[in-house]
Order: C-alpha cells, then structure tokens, then sequence
C-alpha cells in the first residue's frame, strides 16, 4: 500500500485536506482520493478528507494501488543526465511521445522509463508499481530537460514543487520576427480552442498563464529568445509566441509561413530545470545542451545576415 508523510508548511489559509492533497501536493485527484480508498491521520490521529489542515500539521496519507495501465516495457536508449533510485532526469529526443495514447502505445518516453526502472532491480512491487512516474510533460516535437519518478513518494514530492511554482524552468526558441521589446510579459487566460479541438487559445473564459520572454539574439527575420514560464497550461509557450505576433519557428499548429524555413521541426528546447529532490534541502540545476537542429539553423541565419 502507497504512503506518504509530510508536514504542511506555506499555506495562505486553513485548507480542506482533499484539496490540499489533490491541489498543493499534485498526489492523487479528487476523485482518485475516493476511488483508491485513501486514509489520513495529522497528528498521529485518525481524519476524515474534509477536515481542515493547516502549516504545522503533520499529514500521513495511505491509500490503494491503482489498476495497471500496461504500460509495456521497451528498451528505448534515453540521454540520461541524472538518475538514482528515486528519479531520472533525461534529454528528450524532439518526435518522442511522452504517454501512451490514442495511435502511440509502444515507443513513448513512459515506456522507456518503465523499462529502465525494471533495469534497476525496481520491479512492479516497487511503490509505483507498472504506473509511470510523469511529473511533467514536454509536447511531442520539444525536446530537453524532463524529470520522471520511480516511485509515488517522490511523483509527490516533485509534482508538489510544480503545483507551488517552485520549479525554475527556462526554454530557448528560435521565432519569427524580432519582438519591439527585448523583455517582456505575457499574461492572458488560455483554454481549449473550440474551433480547433487540437489547438489552444487566448481567451477570457481560460486558465491563467503568465510567461517571461528574453531575447538574446536577432536576425533580420528571426530572434533567439529564452522563455520562462510561471505556468504550466498546455502548449503554453507557442500559444503566447503566437499571440505577441512572434510564433515559434517550425511551430505546424500555431506557426505562420516561414519562406525561409518552410520544413523546419519545431524550434523549442527546454534547456535548464531547477527543482530540489527527495531528501536535499538545495535546488539542483539540470540543463540541456543545444540540439543540433538550432546549431545548424543558427548557421544558416548567420550566413544569411
């Protein structure tokens, strides 16, 4: 049975423990809390999911494991840049699917990373059993920087840092145009667009999503930024690319036309991550070197200007 012990700390208010598990510790959903029978004790006593907690108390949770997802095991190189028994830090390939999906059951990054935990001895008793460890996700065509967990514990405790905001994460692109200004903010709402079940939007009835852009280098036609989201809303970064007029090179869904680069890949790498792991009180940096698809368009704007 799946446990996990924490002392509540950084609450603005009293909060109902469900939510507290569901909305500050990312562990299980709401409905999740209910379906794998999870029980609580703060304090060392007995509690229902709708008592308060508050900053102090000490919260022990136990619950069921969930069904299998067959998540079926493939021996699928990764570029690993940091790995113990709790977690793997990976350089994802640009064309890797992160989860198994409708037409992408095999070949995926939790595959893979199923595969690697059987490797090291962690078999499916393992606390996480066959159930991959995604704290976070990068879209298909964006490569860098993840970080995966090998057990529930320490999916907890790094998707904590994710829902709290205190992960640092920094991408580089390469866009169309070069932006008015060489900093910025872009703050809007997002959500589905209901034009385009594939697509996201800015639009008032969405989600909040603040982004941080730099730029570092421009071009007649192109710039190299580096963006920093504060948020995680899905495809966050291209929709706010797309909104300030500057989409991502080589971005098929939010992109323009590029008559320079008109079969370019996406142009969106998530170079560094700063997050603290399971048992260091220290954030660690973790970064990604530039793929060789930037290199060489770098190459081509420079010979071009």
């Amino acid at each position: 049975m799946p446990s996990y012990q924490q002392n509540v700390a950084e609450l603005v208010t009293e909060l109902r423990l469900d939510r507290y598990i569901a909305e500050n510790l990312g562990l299980l959903s709401r409905s999740q809390i209910k379906a794998r029978k999870l029980t609580a004790k703060i304090n060392g006593h007995d509690v229902k999911i709708s008592r308060l907690v508050k900053n102090g108390d000490n919260v022990e949770l136990f619950w069921n494991e969930a069904e299998p997802e067959n998540i079926i095991p493939e021996n699928i190189p990764l570029n690993i840049i940091f790995e113990n028994d709790h977690v793997a830090v990976v350089n994802k390939p640009q064309g890797m699917v992160v989860h198994p999906g409708a037409g992408n059951s095999q070949g995926t990054f939790a595959n893979a990373l199923y595969y690697r935990k059987l490797n090291r001895g962690l078999d499916a008793d393992h606390e996480g059993g066959t159930r991959p460890g995604i704290v976070h996700r990068l879209d298909k065509e964006t490569s860098g920087i993840m970080i995966a967990a090998y057990d529930d514990a320490t999916l907890a405790f790094l998707s904590g840092q994710f829902k709290a905001r205190k992960v640092r994460k920094t991408y580089i692109a390469i866009i169309n145009g070069v932006p008015k200004e060489k900093k910025g903010r872009i703050e809007t709402t997002i959500a589905r667009d209901p034009g385009n079940r594939k697509r996201y939007a800015v639009t008032a009835r969405g989600k909040p999503a603040l982004t941080y852009y730099s730029v570092i280098k421009t071009w007649q036609t192109h710039s190299l930024v580096l963006l920093r989201p504060k948020t995680g809303r899905t495809h966050q970064l291209r929709v706010h690319m797309r909104y300030i007029g500057h989409p991502i090179t080589g971005d098929s869904l939010y992109g323009f036309s590029d008559t320079l680069f008109p079969h370019a890949s996406l142009m969106l790498h998530s170079k560094s991550l700063v997050i603290t792991l399971p048992g260091e009180t220290q954030p660690r940096t973790f970064k990604a070197p530039l793929p060789q698809r930037f290199i060489e368009m770098i190459h081509q704007l420079e010979v071009i200007k």
